[in-house]
């Protein structure tokens, strides 16, 4: 509870300074609700702050954790405030792929080049099919779907950048994903792991851009798919 108070402080904060700075363009309710869609996100990943027991009760990964918070918000996607086109739940793409293919097969690459020089060597099945199939679904589905269309509400003003319109609010979405991953709190006090924080934030914002730039989620999901997963194979 205090790591996710921690990282919603964080993110206000920075959001308070959004709103100052675009205040013709801020709405505070979307916003509200986008802290309070975090909150649930946590509670479901955590199976109630583990209160719930694992399932596979043997398995060394979140299984049920990930399961729930998928299930919870592809329900969410189809509520007629969302919408699954609006939440990137589309095999359709806008127009243009050749940039977005570009940037995706650049990010295959550089993943691929990390996990060869990663010297841990092949993991374990249950390892393999959990990493290249709950992070990108869970993940991408809360983080570049529903908190993302949230957040666009709250910050309306756009920056095209390289044709996809991103928002304040888009950034702080990666801004929560990198302080999700690097930023917790244990043995009394907050701990902040500032390489963890940047191998995770920057891939994000390039996620956000394909998301923003196709209109999908396809292209995010597949390269967080492949940024987890290819670790496992070499």
């Amino acid at each position: 509870m205090y790591t996710v108070l921690g990282q919603l402080g964080i993110v206000a904060a920075f959001g308070a300074i959004g709103a100052m700075r675009y205040r013709q363009d801020f709405h505070i309710r979307p916003f509200v609700a986008a802290l309070t869609l975090y909150v649930l996100y946590d509670v479901l990943l955590t199976r109630g702050f583990f209160l719930v027991p694992n399932l596979p009760a043997e398995s060394s990964w979140n299984w049920l954790g990930k399961a729930m918070s998928f299930a919870v918000f592809v329900a969410i996607a189809f509520l007629p405030r969302f919408g699954p086109a609006k939440v990137g739940l589309t095999f359709s793409q806008r127009p243009g792929m050749r940039t977005p293919l570009l940037v995706f097969f650049g990010l295959l690459g550089v993943f691929f080049y990390f996990a060869v020089s990663d010297t841990s060597g092949m993991a374990d099945i249950e390892t393999i099919a959990f990493q290249w199939t709950m992070p990108s679904l869970d993940e991408e589905l809360f983080y570049r779907g529903v908190l993302l269309l949230v957040m666009n509400d709250a910050f309306t003003r756009r920056a095209s950048i390289l044709g996809a319109n991103i928002s304040y609010g888009g950034l702080l979405t990666s801004l929560l994903f990198g302080l999700a991953h690097g930023f917790g709190y244990s043995d009394g006090g907050f701990d902040f792991d500032a390489m963890i924080f940047a191998i995770t934030g920057i891939p994000s914002l390039l996620l956000l851009w394909l998301r923003e730039r196709t209109g999908s989620l396809l292209l995010p999901m597949l390269a967080h798919s492949a940024s987890n997963g290819l670790f496992t194979l070499v």
